[in-house]
């Protein structure tokens, strides 16, 4: 009997058509290694299975939040040279919405200053305040976050508040999650765990709501990678301080946020909210910029939020400077950074020194030799984690938000980023970029050639099992 489960599953395994080849023989591997192990972590982990009922939730609520803005996009790339077009047109096709022109954005000095930012827009709300967090922690900013939506609820201002139920657990258990509840916040918890054998009717255990949004008034919007904590991050103390980056957009992209926000609130909150998408949109600010917001996830069409990496880099004609915490490219976007380099574009690469993944660290050293080879130019930074998740090109594009460049942010998570294409905004964020270099050491060739082979040995056998993490 275990042997025709065995036999079935490997099968499986290769019939599922939406699999890439390097997955394919990762899972493979696997099953013909570890039997027993391997098809209860292919049961898992095998594929990203949402439950049905979202799936038609989900379904329904697309239909309901079309966009109705009458915004002509052609017009709005008029100001985009036509190499980052592709990149745009991307954007929109995984949006279902159009590029906008008329934005504006700042960046936040650090992530204290990013919460302090948000208290005094939450304390200047009049209509409505939406949050989605993937870690919110009862800290100091945490807290911050709190009393400022009780203060919101208490003068009448709409709050709804969403946060993962992993990421943010520990607040969710708390009594400060009931206080909110109390003082009038409308609370939703993302992609609940289901217990016993109830969860085979629910989604995939890792597939998380990995978002940051924050929208207010329907008027401003954040986007970033900050989680809600402080930059101390007390729950992995020992990699802090978490270095982060947070943009306050105003102008027509706000709207979009709202809609991503929206779309998932009626599928989890069950509320409608679909009368925001008929809501007049914010004007555009004079001398704004074109910009356009999307969110991907386990029920995208497979390889999205790489297309969207790999267009910004394949429009790039001088320079890329890129920082992720977490490195385990797909095959087209490392293609894409070898060949950004290999045409002469100075590209750069920032990544942690000291990761709170070990394996994802040892997978990203992994790769190293082949970007060095190529001619990119890789640093780890050294003062704490960099979280922040961005990439410039030219010194004139730039994508913010929330994903990283590894599989969970590539295929199984939900995640939201803003495109934009502004010279002076893009300056802001490569600025702070070489803030970054400037407590960063560079990977030579020496390095690769000097490391020890048991070191090498054990990289490349986690690459192998890479397309599974």
């Amino acid at each position: 009997m275990l042997t025709v489960v065995h036999l079935a599953v490997m099968a499986r395994s290769l019939l599922v058509e939406s699999r890439n080849t390097y997955s394919r023989a990762a899972w493979l591997l696997v099953l013909l290694l570890l039997p027993v192990i391997g098809v209860v972590a292919y049961a898992l982990f095998g594929e990203p299975w949402v439950a049905r009922q979202f799936q038609r939730r989900a379904k329904k609520v697309f239909r309901k939040l079309e966009w109705r803005g009458g915004i002509d996009a052609a017009a709005a790339l008029q100001s985009v040279p036509e190499r980052f077009h592709a990149a745009f047109k991307v954007c929109e096709r995984i949006g279902r919405w159009p590029v906008v022109d008329g934005n504006k954005a700042t960046i936040a000095a650090d992530s204290n200053a990013a919460i302090d930012s948000m208290v005094r827009d939450f304390d200047d709300a009049r209509q409505t305040i939406h949050i989605s967090f993937y870690i919110w922690l009862v800290d100091h900013n945490g807290l911050k976050i709190v009393q400022a939506l009780e203060r919101a609820a208490s003068r009448g201002v709409v709050c709804r508040v969403m946060a993962d139920a992993i990421g943010s657990r520990a607040l969710i258990a708390s009594k400060y999650w009931r206080a909110m509840r109390e003082a009038g916040v409308r609370l939703c918890v993302s992609l609940q765990m289901r217990r016993g054998l109830a969860f085979l009717q629910g989604s995939r255990i890792d597939l998380r709501n990995h978002r940051k949004i924050v929208v207010v008034d329907d008027r401003i919007t954040y986007c970033g990678s900050q989680n809600c904590a402080d930059p101390e991050f007390r729950i992995k103390p020992r990699f802090a301080p978490w270095v982060d980056i947070m943009m306050r957009f105003e102008g027509p992209v706000v709207r979009q946020n709202q809609l991503l926000f929206a779309d998932a609130w009626m599928v989890e909150a069950d509320e409608d909210l679909s009368g925001v998408a008929a809501l007049p949109i914010a004007p555009p600010v004079a001398g704004g910029f074109p910009a356009i917001a999307f969110g991907t996830g386990p029920m995208s069409v497979k390889g999205e939020m790489s297309d969207a990496f790999v267009g910004v880099l394949y429009g790039a004609e001088r320079e890329a400077i890129i920082s992720t915490p977490y490195f385990v490219p797909d095959p087209p976007l490392m293609e894409a950074l070898v060949s950004c380099a290999r045409r002469g574009v100075q590209t750069t690469l920032i990544l942690p020194a000291r990761n709170d993944s070990a394996a994802v660290g040892a997978m990203s050293r992994a790769t190293y030799a082949e970007l060095v080879e190529a001619g990119v130019r890789v640093f780890e930074f050294l003062g704490g984690l960099l979280h922040a998740k961005t990439l410039v090109a030219d010194g004139e594009a730039a994508l913010v938000g929330s994903a990283n460049m590894d599989r969970r942010s590539l295929e199984l998570n939900f995640e939201n980023n803003i495109l934009l294409y502004c010279p002076d905004t893009a300056a802001a964020i490569r600025d702070r970029q070489h803030i970054y270099l400037t407590n960063a050491r560079e990977v030579s060739r020496g390095d690769m050639r000097n490391r020890p082979m048991r070191r090498i040995l054990w990289q490349n056998l986690l690459t192998i099992f890479a397309p599974i993490f």
